[in-house]
Formats: structure tokens, sequence, C-alpha cells
């Protein structure tokens, strides 16, 4: 799988609490935003806070009110649990069937078991188990 991925590019203005942002090259949903008032000698500046969503990492963006963003590129899949390692999950892709590995938190892991379906975010190159969806 390659490592990058791709984006676009969109007003701040567009933007919403819940959507997706790149920041320093890590895929991050949002969480809150501020915005402050236009000042003296410029722009309306906008400040997003989100969490990274494969780091768990918290990070802020400072931006002009009519600047730009980048937008990951989010695909969510379905995939079929093989097996489970101390690292990470062996899945198997429902539509294609390739066998590939994700990352999953602890209280994920603790949930899934081998044939069970699984909910699979996919975005820059990673994946990461959002949810067990059922099965066996």
């Amino acid at each position: 799988m390659e490592e990058t991925g791709s984006y676009s590019r969109k007003s701040v203005k567009e933007i919403k609490e819940g959507s997706y942002v790149l920041i320093d090259g890590d895929v991050c949903r949002v969480v809150e935003m501020e915005s402050s008032s236009p000042g003296k000698h410029g722009a309306a500046k906008v400040r997003i806070t989100a969490v990274g969503v494969f780091s768990n990492q918290k990070k802020t963006l400072l931006k002009p009110g009519d600047g730009d963003v980048e937008v990951p590129e989010i695909k969510k899949k379905r995939a079929q649990v093989v097996a489970i390692t101390d690292s990470s999950v062996q899945l198997m892709d429902l539509d294609t069937y390739e066998i590939y590995e994700a990352a999953a938190d602890e209280e994920t892991r603790k949930n899934m078991k081998p044939g069970q379906e699984v909910e699979v975010l996919e975005s820059m190159g990673k994946r990461l188990i959002t949810r067990v969806l059922g099965g066996n």
C-alpha cells in the first residue's frame, strides 16, 4: 500500500466539527473550532482543535478566516478478522479479498474474535479498525 494518500483543499469556512483535516501530515478529526474577530490590521483567524485519528494526539491549527486547509480522502471499508496478534489485527477485505494488517485500540481488540466483521477507516496509507460489526 502506498505511504502517501490523496487529499484536497477546502476553505476554512467549509470545515465543521466532526470533519477531517490534515495537520502536520496527520489525519485528524475536528473537535472544536474558534473564530476571532478581525483586528485593526488583519483578517479574522480560525483556531481548529483536532485529535489525530491514528496517533490519538491533540493538535491545533491556526489559519486566516479566508485560508485553505488540506482535507484527506477517507475510505470506510468492511473487513473480516482473520487473526489477532499482539501488535495488530490481520484482516480480509470483503470486496477484494486482500489480506492486510490494521491497528486497533485495546478496547476494540478485546471485543474481536476471528471471523467477525469490522469497519476499517483508511486514509493516507494507514488503516484503523473503528468498530466491531458482528459476524460469528
